[in-house]
Order: structure tokens, then C-alpha cells, then sequence
């Protein structure tokens, strides 16, 4: 990566971000609600004295939430002496002081954790290769214990992990996962699963969810469906099943969000990244 010269109109700034979700109705911005993209586009376009707009490797839903959530915006570069102080500290690094004011400017429940100059090709939803999620459940009698309680769902029923394990396994690769998915006008469904794996400490179950992308509810939803094996609701090769429809399922309700977190993203080396784009905006068929 390298920094704006003189005769660039804009630089492409790449953002670290970590959220609780509980407060906002999910990432993208919308008209009226209270959303992570609108709170952190208002702060930057303060700060810029300019408009500024967000782009997000993943449009995480209401109440989900994220560690690891990576970022785009063009900012021009007339605007960006506005984001540092009139007597900047000797030896800081170049983003610190935009990253202390968006500390001041941002509400407690989001913050932009780094902040870099983006190598050339880089847009953080086309480029990425793959998304990481976590999904964690307490099957503890009493639930969940209040620390916790906004980022892991209770659920105090006996779980077969050997059976959810198995079914989950069913679903790993490429397929039309429409059964999984809500429905979006002109977006495809077909995904390349590539982790879906559980884990037991005590109590305490976590999902680890992995795909070149998420379609909308698609996490929560798979989440939801192996739990259904787990309570022993449903066969293990239900899951299987489920491949073969062309709609989202009625058979199944999605896990709470709440027990739902972004964990990180993937990104190939810099001289890949437009190469990727390419591949990520071809619309998939099968």
C-alpha cells in the first residue's frame, strides 16, 4: 500500500471495526433506524467535513455482532487535514489521531479499532475471500449468566453435538442454499461452506461458521436447522434434505442474533486483490 499523492482526488481508507449489536438494527444504513454504518458514517463525515460512506465485507443483521468487521471508504484528499489536530504528536502513527477523535465522536457500543491506507484493488465486501462467524448457546438450567446475557443465547435443552456435528458436516461445500437464506430481489444463494463446526466447554456450545460469503439470515439460519438435529426434532440427513429446496424453508426458525458474531474476514495478498474482485462480482449460477 502507499500513501495519497499530491494528484489523487481521493484515498481508500480501510477500517477495523468491533460492535455490540444489540442497539442497532443491524449494519447497512437505513432511513429512521438507528444502524452501524449510519452511526459511523455521521462521526466521519464530521470529522471530514465532508460526506463519507462505508462499504462492509458483511452486512451483518439486526442485533448480530462483530470483532472483526472490515471496511471501505473513499475520502477525498483535500479532506483529510481536517481529521488531525493542529499540534499533532511528535512520532504518532498516521491514523492515531482519527482513531482518538472517532473514540470522542462514537457511542460506547461501536468502535473503529484500526485504520490503514487500503493497497490498490482492495474493497472489503469484493475482495474478501472468505467471512468467519461464531455462534455461541449456554444449555445451562439457568441461562446465561448477566455479563454474557447480550452475546450468547440461552438455550436449556440437551443437545446431541455428536448429531449436529454430523448433520452440519452434510453441508459443508458448494450449494444452493436457498433453504437457508431469506430471499433478496436478483442476489444468489449459492455459497461455498467451508467450516461448520461445533465445540462443547461445560456449558457452553459455540458454531464455527465459515463461507466465501453469507446470503442474508444465512448463518442464524443454518444454526437454527442444526439445532433442530440437536434436540433430536429432526434426522441428521434432514439437513442433507434441505439442499434440494428452492425457497427458504418454513421448517425451522433462525437462532436468536444475539448469540451471533462476526470473528474475522479474509483478505488474498495485494497483488491477488483485483483478481479477486473479478471472481466475488461474477454472479454465481451453480
Amino acid at each position: 500500500m502507499r500513501p495519497p499523492r499530491a494528484d489523487d482526488e481521493t484515498v481508500r481508507l480501510r477500517l477495523d471495526i468491533a460492535y455490540d449489536g444489540t442497539g442497532f438494527a443491524g449494519w447497512a444504513a437505513q432511513a429512521g433506524q438507528r444502524t452501524v454504518a449510519g452511526v459511523l458514517d455521521e462521526a466521519l463525515t464530521t470529522i471530514f467535513r465532508t460526506p463519507v460512506r462505508l462499504r462492509a465485507a458483511g452486512r451483518t443483521d439486526a442485533g448480530v455482532h462483530a470483532t472483526a468487521q472490515v471496511a471501505h471508504a473513499d475520502v477525498p484528499c483535500a479532506a483529510l487535514p481536517n481529521a488531525y489536530p493542529r499540534s499533532p504528536r511528535v512520532g504518532e502513527a498516521e491514523f492515531v489521531p482519527l482513531l482518538r477523535r472517532l473514540g470522542r465522536f462514537l457511542p460506547t457500543d461501536v468502535r473503529v479499532l484500526d485504520i490503514a491506507c487500503a493497497p490498490d484493488g482492495f474493497d472489503a465486501r469484493f475482495s474478501a475471500l472468505r467471512r468467519h462467524y461464531r455462534y455461541r448457546l449456554s444449555t445451562a438450567p439457568y441461562g446465561v449468566e448477566p455479563l454474557q446475557a447480550r452475546f450468547i443465547a440461552a438455550w436449556p435443552r440437551d443437545l446431541d453435538l455428536e448429531a449436529m456435528t454430523a448433520a452440519s458436516r452434510d453441508l459443508l461445500g458448494l450449494h444452493d442454499f436457498a433453504a437457508f437464506c431469506r430471499h433478496r430481489e436478483n442476489a444468489t444463494t449459492i455459497r461455498d461452506l467451508q467450516r461448520f463446526a461445533w465445540s462443547r466447554d461445560g456449558d457452553l456450545i459455540t458454531a464455527h461458521v465459515s463461507a466465501d460469503a453469507f446470503c442474508w439470515s444465512m448463518v442464524r439460519s443454518l444454526v437454527g436447522a442444526v439445532l433442530a438435529v440437536g434436540e433430536r426434532r429432526r434426522p441428521v440427513s434432514w439437513c442433507r434434505e434441505l439442499l434440494t429446496a428452492t425457497d427458504r424453508s418454513s421448517d425451522f426458525a433462525a437462532a436468536p442474533a444475539h448469540g451471533l458474531t462476526l470473528v474475522g474476514v479474509d483478505y488474498p495478498p495485494d497483488d491477488q486483490l483485483s483478481a479477486r474482485n473479478l471472481i466475488t462480482r461474477d454472479l454465481r449460477t451453480r
